[in-house]
């Protein structure tokens, strides 16, 4: 028996699937686009329909969607905040900064000054930025070698942190031959 407010494997993958279509809505480049759109078409085809039905019912229930009938007859659902805040608790253990088949000679540079006052929330960014590969640079400061603006973007929005937390993509660092040896890059 499932606790009040806790949510079934099904409905966590409905969570998910809505939360990658929120990415594919922030996503610019139309490469990350089309392999977004390719796993959530095959993602839904892995979900069996009756337990489809109960998970949006109990997501619905449980006020983590919101739904909305179009003109056409068709339904559209969305995700409300606290579905949005529930996907992501799901979501930031699965995070991956894809490889570059060829790097581009950039670094991405993640800055941030969070208050004292976000100090967990602080602590929890800087673990996901290194769980994620990014390696520490200074303090608050987290450098990585490949494309990892919607990664960063996610984690950032997953924390609230937005206006603290800035990214720089750099076309070199004074001292980045141990950085180039800590991502095999030589």
């Amino acid at each position: 028996m499932r606790k009040e407010g806790s949510i079934g494997p099904t409905a966590q993958k409905v969570l998910l699937l809505l939360l990658r279509g929120l990415a594919l809505y922030l996503t610019y480049s139309p490469k990350k686009q089309f392999r977004i759109i390719k796993q959530i078409g095959a993602e839904w085809k892995n979900i069996d329909r009756r337990a489809l039905y109960y998970a949006i019912k109990s997501l619905y229930q449980n006020q983590l969607i919101d739904e909305r009938e179009n003109a056409n007859g068709t339904v559209t659902l969305r995700l409300t905040q606290n579905g949005k805040a529930k996907a992501l608790t799901y979501n930031l253990d699965d995070i991956k900064i894809p490889v570059m088949k060829r790097w581009d000679k950039k670094w991405r540079i993640i800055l941030f000054d969070i208050p004292e006052k976000h100090k967990k929330a602080r602590d929890a960014l800087a673990r996901v930025l290194k769980n994620i590969g990014c390696r520490q640079f200074q303090k608050s400061v987290f450098v990585h070698p490949f494309e990892c603006r919607n990664e960063i973007d996610f984690v950032i929005e997953s924390f609230s942190m937005r206006p603290y937390v800035r990214f720089i993509v750099a076309d070199s660092i004074d001292n980045e031959l141990h950085l180039k040896k800590y991502f095999d890059l030589l």
